[in-house]
């Protein structure tokens, strides 16, 4: 079997993976509410019994959306390489929203009957539902936590905060998260008994918070200890970015391939508590990793100052942006600004027939121009440099398109990686020019 195959063996494995992953989360949802209906969720004497039953299962749902929010988050290995990362978190951010408006469904009817059976407004029965237990109490605070995080990631807020900021505020999802479990347990009838239902759902949240603490935070601090990364060069390129090439042992078990990236952490006093993703500037060698970083934002601007010796903690690798991805024997390679690094580390083993398309302002503005053009003519690939003011499209004025710059584009895979509108206006062509979805592969960063 040729390599080429084996990607597209893999490539087809990862769809069906990706699309059983998703399918059981609807699975998953549907047996948690039958254990609810099992129970007698759905017994009932007068009408406004059926609202609560709603309120119930609507509540479970939500559950459930929880916990495929904290698996997609977790950087499991089996989540990155069935979804990618960009698209595991686009699901998540997705599924979030879904998420907090059923519990909003939830908390109002179970609210709106209890008042009801009990002859209490709406606010005489949310102070009532404290004399249950504490985890009443932690239940409200948690969804005032996920009012806030789900407000803080609305686009317009978001837009206007610092990355550190939002993130910093997204951590509260995992307090609220441990303020709403245990109401489940301890007051939701369908769990009490300690039975079938309980176990089913007990599974589920060790099997979700599990891989979470083991891929986040157990798996990044066993690399530490085992790799020893550390910063051992910095250098300052010409066009303004910045080259930080780390060093340690046995860095081949890492698993990285050209065009993945990392969450780098650096542990000095200044960033130990930021981690950032960046993708590889080149091909992973086995004793040194570099990444190339072009001063967009606070963290990427005070990289240069980051001084040699700094450990490094990193999760990773991350991404399917490599070559696992391939599904032809020709690519084309396109990048704009500091998208250029991936897509140079891609150069270094790409197959076939290959056209690396640069969009540049100019020479001396574009990062790693002269290793690109090394390693195009080292591996036989075409370079095209788009030069100039940004046009109408993704190019110049000039109006360049993926069809007149690369005849066969139908029949190749086409890797993007830039700015993200600058990179849908690339892919919008693609598609139009008859690149099949599978074959065109970029990776979104933005928060």
């Amino acid at each position: 079997m040729s390599t080429l195959e084996a990607y597209a063996r893999r490539t087809r494995a990862r769809g069906w993976w990706r699309d059983g992953l998703e399918a059981s989360i609807y699975l998953i949802a549907a047996v948690g509410v039958a254990f609810m209906v099992a129970g007698g969720g759905l017994l009932a004497t007068a009408p406004r019994d059926y609202g609560y039953a709603l309120g119930r299962a609507v509540g479970i749902v939500a559950a459930v959306l929880v916990l495929a929010q904290i698996t997609l988050i977790s950087r499991a290995p089996f989540v990155e390489r069935a979804f990618g990362h960009d698209r595991a978190a686009a699901v998540h951010a997705r599924i979030g929203k879904v998420a907090f408006i059923l519990m909003l469904v939830h908390v109002a009817l179970i609210l709106v009957v209890s008042a009801q059976y009990d002859g209490r407004s709406i606010l005489a029965q949310t102070v009532a539902f404290w004399d249950l237990g504490w985890f009443m109490v932690a239940a409200q605070a948690g969804l005032a936590l996920f009012t806030i995080v789900v407000a803080t990631s609305l686009v317009a807020v978001r837009s206007r905060w610092r990355y550190e900021r939002w993130h910093a505020v997204h951590l509260l999802v995992y307090i609220a998260i441990a303020a709403v479990v245990p109401h489940q347990f301890l007051e939701g009838s369908t769990f009490r008994g300690a039975g079938a239902a309980w176990w089913f759902w007990l599974i589920l949240w060790v099997g979700a918070v599990g891989s979470f603490l083991v891929f986040r935070i157990v798996r990044p601090l066993v690399l530490l200890r085992r790799h020893g990364l550390r910063v051992s060069a910095v250098e300052a390129l010409a066009d303004g970015s910045t080259s930080v090439v780390m060093t340690g042992s046995d860095l081949e078990r890492l698993g990285a391939r050209p065009g993945q990236f990392l969450l780098w952490r650096f542990l000095d006093r200044e960033r130990w508590a930021q981690a950032h993703p960046w993708s590889l500037s080149r091909a992973p060698h086995p004793g040194s990793l570099r990444i190339t970083v072009k001063p967009s934002g606070d963290a990427s601007a005070r990289l240069r100052d980051v001084r040699v010796g700094t450990r490094v903690l990193v999760e990773g690798p991350l991404g399917v942006f490599s070559s696992v991805a391939r599904t032809a024997p020709g690519t084309v390679l396109l990048a704009s600004g500091i998208g250029v690094t991936p897509v140079r580390a891609l150069l270094e083993e790409v197959e076939g027939p290959c056209t690396v398309i640069l969009r540049v302002r100019s020479r001396t503005e574009a990062p790693l121009l002269d290793e690109v053009e090394r390693l195009a003519a080292e591996r036989g690939a075409d370079l095209v440099l788009v030069e100039g003011p940004r046009g109408p499209g993704w190019g110049t004025a000039a109006q360049e398109s993926l069809a007149a710059l690369v005849a066969d584009v139908a029949e190749r895979d086409v890797y993007i990686c830039g700015p993200v509108a600058w990179a849908d206006a690339v892919e919008a062509e693609a598609r139009a020019a008859g690149v099949p979805a599978a074959a065109i592969h970029r990776e979104r960063f933005e928060f």
